[in-house]
């Protein structure tokens, strides 16, 4: 019985001390009114530039691959899945508006807000393919596009 009661002590003061912080000093930030804003900067990205001499086949795949690696979930499940449906079935010309569309704009979700509409598309990147980005977003046949789909499976599509 006094084995399970000094146990039961060890046990309470090793929880309480588990509860208290490592470091005692408390930090506090206060207000200070007129502080500036911090300066951003927007590190420049290297301009689009069409890849001469490029093969269809391995421009698709290039073109597939970014659409599935893209800087937020939302555009990499949204391109990635309109790369499944239109990618194999666009002419020459149409994988150079997809290309230029995916690649040349610095922040993902220009992309995502043209395709959903929520701002106006630049008319650089109207056309074709953005006519189909935007018709592929409105999901009129209300699929569940909760994900992805894996790289191998797209690719034996191509």
């Amino acid at each position: 019985m006094l084995s399970a009661n000094i146990a039961k002590k060890v046990a309470c003061t090793i929880y309480r001390a588990s509860l208290r912080p490592a470091v005692s000093t408390v930090i506090s930030r206060g207000y200070r009114g007129d502080a500036p804003e911090p300066t951003m900067i927007e590190i420049p990205l290297p301009p689009w530039q069409e890849r001469p001499g490029e093969s269809l086949d391995i421009k698709k795949k290039r073109l597939l691959y970014e659409s599935r690696k893209r800087g937020m979930l939302e555009n990499c499940i949204l391109l990635s899945l309109f790369a499944k449906q239109y990618l194999n079935t666009m002419s020459e010309a149409q994988l150079k508006q997809y290309d230029r569309l995916i690649n040349e704009p610095s922040n993902d979700w220009d992309i995502y807000y043209w395709a959903t509409e929520a701002v106006p598309t630049p008319d650089v990147y109207q056309g074709e393919v953005m006519d189909l980005l935007k018709e592929f977003t409105k999901n009129k046949n209300m699929e569940q596009r909760l994900d992805a789909p894996n790289l191998e499976y797209l690719d034996k599509s191509l």
